[in-house]
């Protein structure tokens, strides 16, 4: 929580506790390049949980975490198609062993089986991008 403060009151020019929409312009142009009046109110806008046309530092972290959690998501989602079978929006026995032996290990099909098995929850003997995910956010068994 620390960070998100410091950053915070980066934006929060006049220490206000609150950041308009000219003081969310004014970082944000000096951090990414220039952004107009009429794009930073309507950042505040959308960002904006309680509709007085400013951002909290509770607005802040929200806006920030869910970025971060679409951009795991995103990740996961890039990590899943290099393992599924082309298309078939599952990763199979023969396709974890495929993308395996590409990255130097050598598994037979049944020790694939064996390692999808673990975290297949329907036990239909593949797996899912929902059992995927599963997998790569739990601890390992």
């Amino acid at each position: 929580m620390e960070k998100y403060a410091q950053v915070f009151k980066r934006f929060d020019w006049n220490g206000d506790g609150k950041v308009c929409p000219a003081e969310l312009q004014r970082c944000v142009g000096a951090i990414v390049g220039e952004m107009t009046e009429e794009e930073a109110a309507a950042a505040v806008a959308l960002m904006d949980s309680d509709g007085d046309g400013l951002l909290s530092m509770e607005d802040l972290v929200r806006v920030v975490e869910e970025a971060a959690e679409e951009e795991k998501a995103s990740d996961l989602k890039e990590a899943f198609k290099m393992y599924e079978m082309e298309g078939s929006g599952c990763i199979t026995p023969s396709s974890l062993r495929r993308m395996l032996s590409r990255l130097g290990e050598r598994r037979s099909v049944d020790q694939c089986g064996d390692m999808i098995a673990t975290y297949d929850l329907n036990a239909d003997g593949v797996l899912t991008f929902d059992e995927f995910q599963h997998m790569m956010t739990s601890p390992a068994p």
